[in-house]
């Protein structure tokens, strides 16, 4: 079950909202991890007790942490129990059968393959609950003090599916105070139903074209086909993405928390330095803050630097997938990152604006095509036909067919990725002007039900996030 689904809009949600503002301000953080529990179970119930016992584990450890702020040895251990138990958790059901491929691999013997059943959200919660482990370490937060709280903070259903990456320190006065109003929740709601437009309206219909080309049942195919392909799933994976992001935003604002932003326009950057600024920007502050500075960042020599910048990026891609095609993928961006920092980027500030753009969104295209052929002969085959490489045709009727039946789609997608609709909703949202706001309500009322209609009668609905 998640957020784009009836069960969820119609029957879970509003059951959710009604019972929590009902509730007395001590009891709205159970009420909140019950529905977290019910949520979980619908999807995998396998997974709650091991949540329970590592969140009983990190709390203790949290607490024997501030007990001995004075010993840093002993913070040190408990820490690392905390830190190693959730890495463990991640490490198995993530990595058991990729770790085991490449080792038995190495002695040319048989992989035995163990059926793991991958947890909803595992890579988010373990995040989570290292990033409260190190910060009560280093002493930049207190640990929690209610077991209760720590556990409706590492369990809070919202975005434990897919992101934003919440540190404990930007719900910690939320999870006391339960600060509701008017405001909050309208704001919540509208930022609910964006999202839910990105990911139903828009990822979901650009995504069943991806999905044909990249089968290769989109019919003949040439290099045209190949490009409407790869920016379809650009497209798909941006908005199915931060749809989501936008959706548990705004679930947060509704009952009355409030989360970093994930993404800013990456779409419109004009170099792949400033596309990781805005793309997924808490992950990338996760990794910064606790692996990046502490290998000592880029105050350091300049092969450390290399060094911790090839790390880096290779446990980010490792951490969106078990496969090569990650790794690769993060290392795509590694060398990238390197050379735009070194000399790159003085090249891209002497050409004009427009070609930086279009530089960076055709890195970004070949990224995403690394990023989804975890089968390294069909990533290579795709980036083949991309550049015309098969002896595949430039144009042929398909490719015109897909590129006029999605073209107003694709307009639209690109016109949602660029801040100017932000501007008119700013706009909108300040405003006194009665017409205004009136048009405003039934905009997000038309994209409301515009989404459940598509729902209904729609039987693709994948969840891109799931996986991690």
């Amino acid at each position: 079950m998640v957020f784009s689904s009836i069960t969820f809009l119609f029957y879970f949600l509003p059951a959710l909202i009604i019972i929590y503002y009902l509730a007395p301000k001590k009891l709205k953080n159970l009420v909140m991890i019950i529905a977290s529990f019910v949520f979980y179970a619908w999807g995998e119930i396998r997974f709650i007790p091991i949540m329970l016992l590592l969140s009983i584990e990190d709390f203790i450890c949290a607490k024997l942490m501030e007990k001995h702020r004075n010993n840093k040895n002993r913070r040190r251990i408990y820490m690392l129990i905390s830190v190693c138990s959730n890495l463990g958790v991640l490490i198995f059901f993530k990595y058991t059968n990729f770790l085991l491929g490449n080792l038995f691999g190495v002695f040319g013997m048989d992989s035995p393959f163990v059926e793991i059943i991958l947890p909803i959200g595992v890579s988010f919660n373990s995040f989570q609950s290292i990033s409260y482990a190190i910060d009560v370490y280093r002493g930049t937060t207190s640990c929690e003090k209610k077991y209760y709280n720590y556990l409706a903070y590492t369990t809070l259903f919202p975005q434990i599916i897919a992101g934003p990456i919440v540190r404990y320190v930007t719900v910690e006065n939320d999870l006391d105070d339960h600060i509701l109003s008017q405001d909050s929740f309208s704001m919540g709601m509208r930022r609910f139903i964006i999202g839910l437009g990105k990911k139903v309206l828009i990822a979901n219909n650009v995504g069943l074209l991806w999905s044909q080309i990249a089968s290769g049942g989109a019919g003949d195919p040439s290099v045209l086909l190949y490009w409407i392909g790869i920016l379809a799933y650009t497209f798909q994976i941006y908005f199915d993405f931060s749809g989501y992001s936008d959706m548990a935003i705004g679930l947060a604002r509704i009952f009355g928390l409030s989360f970093d932003e994930n993404f800013n326009y990456p779409y419109i950057s004009k170099s792949i330095t400033e596309f990781w600024r805005r793309w997924h920007i808490t992950l990338g502050s996760w990794f910064r803050d606790y692996v990046y500075i502490p290998l000592g960042g880029n105050r350091c020599s300049k092969l450390k630097h290399l060094r911790n910048l090839f790390i880096v990026w290779a446990l980010t891609g490792f951490w969106h997938g078990a496969s090569w095609n990650f790794i690769f993928w993060g290392l795509y961006f590694a060398i990238i990152l390197i050379a735009e920092k070194y000399f790159l980027l003085k090249v891209l500030d002497r050409i004009p604006s427009f070609f930086r753009h279009v530089y960076t969104i055709f890195l970004v295209m070949i990224s995403w095509a690394i990023f989804y052929f975890e089968d390294l002969n069909q990533l290579k085959n795709y980036l083949m036909g991309m550049f015309g490489g098969q002896g595949i045709p430039l144009i042929n009727y398909e490719a015109l067919y897909y590129l006029l039946s999605y073209g107003v789609i694709f307009v639209l997608a690109a016109y949602f990725s660029t801040p100017h609709l932000k501007k008119v909703i700013q706009y909108t949202e300040k405003t006194t002007k009665k017409f205004v706001f009136v048009c405003a309500t039934f905009a997000y009322v038309f994209v409301f039900i515009g989404c459940v209609a598509y729902l209904v009668d729609s039987t693709y609905n994948p969840f891109l996030y799931f996986r991690f």
